[in-house]
């Protein structure tokens, strides 16, 4: 059998059969601080596919970056075949100051595919493509809602090929859903540089959650496997199918107020069910709120304090209220039956 040449990415070289932290060099501080990206390889001894996670490109999403720990703890990895690219946090800049953007206020994931003389965030976002994006076959991005609301665990797709869509059903997730690509994505930068994107969303920015982590954590796990890039062992299937959508929509709040929401993410919702009322502070006026179609609750604010126009409910377009029920109730229960670990510990 012939040996597998080392891998190399930011001028080092990783031997077949070891692991190795590369730091990327991005951009260095107004105080003369280096800030890097820091890529950590398992190169491993078998030929195999090349599949890259990133985390953090919105700095404050931080449960992907904890899930890529968890994720590198994994003893799955140690017979690896193929390679994997593992970027806890992309956007450090954001990161270390708790933040969704970059210093210039711009938004990584509307910057790509980047420019090496553009604004800092396109030079990040070039710096990734050159790197990562171009040296993988597939790739699979963490992310979670934006401040003060939550995401159920969930893929979005876009439906380019059968083979993402398969990969989308292996990870396991409660629900996927085929999403447009947004312009100046890395989703969007990605396929049109040919490599296909998994997109995770689950959780609050600036929070862990550990069912969200966990999901994560154990659907790369399945994907790995589907790939043939790691073995069955420890790798449950979901119990259930992961729900498809095509269609989802925010539900917005009628006035400005006090929200009082009586739904969570994931539940199921009927056409007109009453979602929440928004009061007055003097409790004078009362807003309420209904669902607009049937569907499963996939997002929701966190926020009781509101204006008018803002995002409440997000519900994506499912039928079938039983399934729905059932599937999200036994991909639970499966979450939750897996023992609960310590901080170095890994599902």
């Amino acid at each position: 059998m012939a040996t597998r040449k080392a891998f190399e990415i930011g001028g080092q070289r990783v031997a077949p059969g070891t692991r190795k932290t590369v730091d990327v060099p991005v951009s260095v501080l107004s105080d003369h601080t280096p800030v890097s990206m820091s890529v950590h390889v398992v190169h491993g001894r078998r030929a195999g596919p090349v599949l890259f996670v990133s985390a953090a490109v919105h700095g404050d999403e931080i449960i992907g970056v904890e899930i890529a720990r968890r994720l590198l703890k994994a003893s799955n990895l140690d017979g690896l075949r193929g390679t994997l690219l593992l970027v806890p946090i992309v956007n450090a800049f954001g990161f270390l100051n708790h933040s969704r953007y970059l210093p210039d206020r711009r938004d990584l994931n509307r910057s790509f595919p980047g420019s090496p003389r553009g604004s800092l965030a396109s030079r990040l976002a070039e710096i990734f493509m050159s790197e990562i994006v171009g040296r993988s076959d597939l790739r699979i991005d963490l992310h979670s809602a934006a401040i003060h609301r939550t995401n159920l665990p969930q893929i979005r797709v876009s439906p380019s090929s059968l083979e993402t869509m398969a990969l989308a059903r292996a990870f396991g997730a409660p629900v996927t859903i085929t999403a447009k690509l947004r312009e100046g994505s890395m989703r969007q930068a990605a396929q049109e540089a040919g490599v296909d994107v998994l997109l995770f969303e689950g959780g609050e920015a600036l929070r862990l959650d550990e069912m969200v982590v966990r999901s994560g954590v154990s659907g790369i796990l399945r994907v790995m496997k589907s790939l043939k890039m790691v073995g069955n062992k420890g790798i449950a299937k979901p119990r259930k199918p992961t729900l498809l959508a095509s269609m989802s929509s925010w539900v917005r709040s009628p006035a400005g107020g006090l929200l009082r929401l009586f739904k969570s993410a994931g539940e199921f919702v009927q056409e007109d069910d009453l979602l929440g009322i928004v009061s007055d502070p003097f409790g004078e006026v009362e807003s309420e709120v209904y669902a607009p179609m049937e569907g499963l609750i996939i997002g929701r604010t966190n926020l009781p304090v509101v204006n008018e126009g803002d995002g409440l409910i997000h519900i994506a377009e499912i039928k079938q209220a039983d399934v729905v029920e059932d599937t999200i109730d036994s991909l639970n229960s499966q979450l939750l039956a897996d023992p609960m670990f310590d901080e170095d510990e890994i599902i």
